[in-house]
């Protein structure tokens, strides 16, 4: 990372959310959650195979051509599968811990630049253009 004296601040202050993100109560189980399944080849094999049905017929959508039948209850017994293992199931659920937690960084350090201030509850209940809308 290019540092310089400007984002010193802010530098240690991130260094200070890592450290506070690291030390959740729930993050080592996170990632073990993650590692065990990253060593388990079946898990990780019933999740390539959801992956890439779950494109074949999404771009199939894209392109205009209907889903049949057969196709989308394959689709579903792979799915039911992948979340029928433990080991991917609970993989899945850290990945979306995970992404919960970045998204609500992002959400707060998107807002604060975008206010020029610490955000509030409210600034988030509000479009943020001016507007009456309820947002």
């Amino acid at each position: 990372m290019h540092s310089n004296p400007q984002n010193g601040a802010v530098l240690e202050k991130t260094l200070e959310l890592c450290e506070a993100i690291v030390r959740q109560p729930n993050f080592p189980a996170l990632q073990r959650d993650i590692q065990t399944f990253l060593d388990d080849d079946v898990a990780k094999q019933l999740y390539q195979t959801v992956v890439e049905k779950g494109e074949h017929l999404h771009h199939k959508q894209h392109q205009g051509i209907s889903l049949t039948d057969e196709e989308i209850s394959e689709y579903e017994d792979h799915r039911q599968a992948l979340l029928r293992n433990e080991t991917a199931r609970r993989f899945l659920d850290a990945q979306e811990s995970l992404r919960a937690m970045r998204e609500t960084v992002t959400k707060y350090v998107n807002k604060t630049m975008e206010i020029g201030r610490v955000p509030t509850e409210d600034d988030f209940n509000s479009c943020g253009h001016g507007c009456s809308c309820g947002h």
